[in-house]
């Protein structure tokens, strides 16, 4: 027997020894295994990351400038767009758009930043593989923000502050090379979005009480929600593909819901983030990376596209999860309590031939379904659409 498992019968023991004899238990009879697979989902917050291939990414200088940028509309082509656009802090930086609109309505739902700094690939298709690329490409697409290299540049390099703070995040003034400004600019934006770390929910205090054999504190948790956790864990098997502190394997799967974008055209997901990964001039293998020889650039190294790719979207994160509806990859689903049907009565004649059968039908009560989402609704920050940004002093130009 592992050490997990062995902690997990003491604390199956203890909370049996601390419930009043003949009393009605406050909490669900859990199994040791349901016990090792809920632990598996904590602690939170989890260790400090920081955005790969970044050099600045824990800087407090680029930090502050990639605020700045992140809500500067002026770095899109006609003054109107920035990042907060579609990742607006009081939306849980998201938009609540069923699909984005920047100059031009786009395919794909905007996920939250919250917490992204923890995730292994960006974009619904994973086509890049750090969060400064992820910052590159709507400022560049022509149906997002649509500025050039060249427009970047003259906006920092035309604004007092912008400048001032492009000289103390990057030593000189904006170059006259305007491709590395715009990655610089595009790292010091991941700097930012990478401090952006949700709090702590109520389902984290109930797994840390429950690990502590604390019975007072994890009977605080709704019933309800205990059941949809045991469910979640359990028959459902969601924990399979929504793994970990941030209740995901950071990977990719096949949904079964319908991946047209219009009659005629088919989002094809991860198959086509992967080849748009591996020709990106800004991914960690390329010479604007930090990180072209590190541990970090070997995960964009290894992968390759596959036939079975098609059509698979990221496995998001789960936390704040009742805050960013709509969900799926085009906000095909308005409720979490469409999630939870859509999962219940899952159309097998959707899902791919040759991929990996996890999904299956759960067939869930309507009382069984209350309770997956009475869970999921604990996974959130109470904090996390109460963001503010960081009130930064004048910023003085540096002594060359």
């Amino acid at each position: 027997m592992n050490g997990l498992r062995r902690w997990c019968c003491a604390i199956v023991a203890t909370l049996a020894l601390l419930a009043p004899a003949g009393a009605a238990a406050p909490l669900l009879d859990f199994t040791p295994e349901e016990l090792q697979r809920i632990a598996r989902h904590g602690p939170w917050p989890p260790p400090p990351a920081l955005d790969p291939g970044n050099a600045v990414a824990a800087s407090p200088a680029a930090i502050a400038l990639g605020q700045q940028l992140f809500f500067e509309a002026r770095l899109s082509i006609d003054g109107t767009l920035s990042c907060a656009t579609c990742h607006q802090p009081l939306l849980a930086f998201a938009d609540a758009r069923r699909r984005s609109q920047g100059r031009q309505a786009l395919d794909r739902n905007a996920p939250s930043l919250w917490n992204a700094v923890h995730e292994r690939w960006y974009g619904w298709d994973g086509a890049a593989d750090s969060l400064w690329a992820q910052a590159i490409r709507p400022i560049l697409h022509a149906h997002e923000m649509d500025a050039t290299p060249q427009h970047v540049r003259e906006t920092i390099a035309h604004d007092t502050d912008l400048a001032c703070r492009y000289r103390q995040a990057f030593g000189q003034p904006p170059q006259d090379d305007a491709e590395l400004v715009l990655v610089n600019a595009s790292k010091a934006i991941g700097a930012f979005v990478g401090t952006l770390r949700s709090g702590r929910t109520p389902f984290d205090a109930f797994r840390d009480a429950v690990a502590r054999g604390n019975t007072k504190a994890a009977s605080r948790y709704p019933l309800a929600a205990q059941r949809g956790l045991r469910l979640f864990v359990g028959r459902g098997n969601c924990h399979l593909c929504h793994v970990g502190p941030m209740f995901s394997n950071g990977e990719f799967g096949d949904t079964g819901l319908p991946f047209f974008v219009r009659p005629g055209v088919v989002d094809p997901g991860r198959q086509r983030g992967v080849e748009l990964l591996r020709l990106s001039e800004y991914n960690l293998l390329s010479r604007w990376s930090d990180a072209r020889d590190d541990a970090a650039a070997l995960k964009t190294q290894q992968v390759m596209p596959q036939h079975r790719n098609f059509g698979e979207f990221k496995v998001p994160s789960l936390r704040n999860v009742a805050l960013t509806a709509p969900y799926a990859h085009d906000g095909q689903l308005a409720t979490l309590d469409e999630v939870v049907r859509h999962y219940s009565e899952l159309n097998l004649e959707r899902l791919h031939a040759d991929g990996e059968r996890i999904l299956k039908p759960l067939h869930l009560s309507d009382g069984e379904r209350a309770d997956l989402v009475a869970f999921l609704q604990t996974l959130s920050d109470p904090g996390a659409t109460a963001w503010r940004a960081t009130r930064l002093p004048r910023c003085k130009t540096l002594t060359p």
